[in-house]
């Protein structure tokens, strides 16, 4: 932004909010000359058609308050969307953008009458709200680091807790992207020194981060489209193989309504139910998608797969007998 444009919106802004503006208050607010301001004055008058006008009672004031300056020509509706988008990214990931997006939103929404921007904000507070399920714990000084670390091709140090083993270890990544599963699961994917692969890891769940002096080159071969459409939700690792997980006739409307994978293919049935077909890696994210679904799901390939929801299906018969065990003997 030019220095004379930045002039201009604060120059607008004081005129709107200050009592009685005279050219030398509003000079000294602005920190230049009276011949500056008066030299602006004129500009917003003669170039850019604002209903200025000075009286002693008033001091510099707009004659018509719903005039707006022309720099940015933002519609209800774009302005709207962003008040939305303020609240999606506010239920979503937390507060590590919350207070620039709602900065943001703020200028942008002078440049609309008073009341249409109250309007907006009543609608978007009282009549659409976003609710994330759980609370997403996301220290926004890391995701900063991240982004820059992505951006700038540099390699990072991260204490990194992982929850299934239920310990910390130290790694080195060189972070590709940043990916943020189903609004409340932030990743960095990257690659993994230490393992010496691509690997994911929960933006939540680093410790301590520091950005290194070290830059590496991305594999030309890395397309993040391709790679994100390969795996089934958010777990990497093996090789793709075939999937065929039948759903009743009352489950199936609900596999229908959505594109659970890229390479799904739905096989209908006369009876209503349905097999959904697909190519993935990622077995144990499928168990217990499949497992959530209860009755209504049963993986028909691969044996693998099969074998999964088969060993956790025993292990939760054993462990509620033993739980209905205890409470009745």
């Amino acid at each position: 932004m030019s220095r004379h444009l930045e002039r201009l919106l604060e120059l607008d802004h004081l005129i709107r909010s200050s009592q009685r503006p005279t050219s030398q208050t509003l000079a000294d607010c602005l920190e230049v000359s009276d011949r500056t301001i008066r030299n602006d004055l004129a500009f917003l008058r003669d170039r850019l058609s604002a209903p200025l006008k000075y009286s002693k009672t008033q001091g510099w004031h707009y004659t018509d308050p719903h005039w707006r300056l022309p720099s940015i020509a933002l519609s209800q509706g774009e302005l709207f969307a962003l008040i939305l988008g303020a609240r999606m990214l506010e239920a979503y990931a937390g507060s590590a953008y919350e207070p620039e997006l709602r900065s943001s939103i703020e200028q942008l929404s002078q440049r609309l009458p008073e009341q249409t921007w109250i309007n907006l904000q009543q609608l978007a507070d009282e009549r659409i709200i976003f609710r994330s399920g759980a609370v997403l714990n996301l220290n926004p000084e890391t995701w900063t680091q991240l982004i820059s670390a992505c951006q700038n091709n540099q390699s990072v140090w991260m204490r990194y807790f992982a929850a299934t083993r239920n310990q910390e270890s130290e790694r080195i990544i060189d972070p590709y992207l940043l990916h943020i599963y189903r609004g409340t699961n932030p990743y960095v994917i990257g690659f993994c020194q230490k393992r010496q692969e691509m690997r994911w890891f929960r933006v939540d769940r680093i410790k301590a981060l520091r950005i290194l002096d070290q830059t590496f080159v991305r594999d030309p071969n890395f397309d993040p489209k391709t790679y994100l459409n390969q795996i089934f939700q958010h777990e990497v690792g093996g090789f793709p193989v075939a999937i065929a997980i039948w759903f009743d006739a009352a489950t199936a409307p609900f596999i229908r309504e959505r594109r659970w994978h890229i390479t799904q293919d739905i096989e209908e049935h006369p009876d209503g139910s349905l097999t959904l077909h697909l190519v993935t890696s990622g077995l144990n994210d499928l168990k217990r998608w499949v497992l959530g679904y209860g009755k209504g799901a049963k993986v028909k390939k691969p044996p693998e797969l099969v074998a999964l929801v088969k060993a956790e299906l025993e292990g939760m018969i054993q462990h509620y007998d033993l739980l209905g065990g205890s409470d009745y003997e």
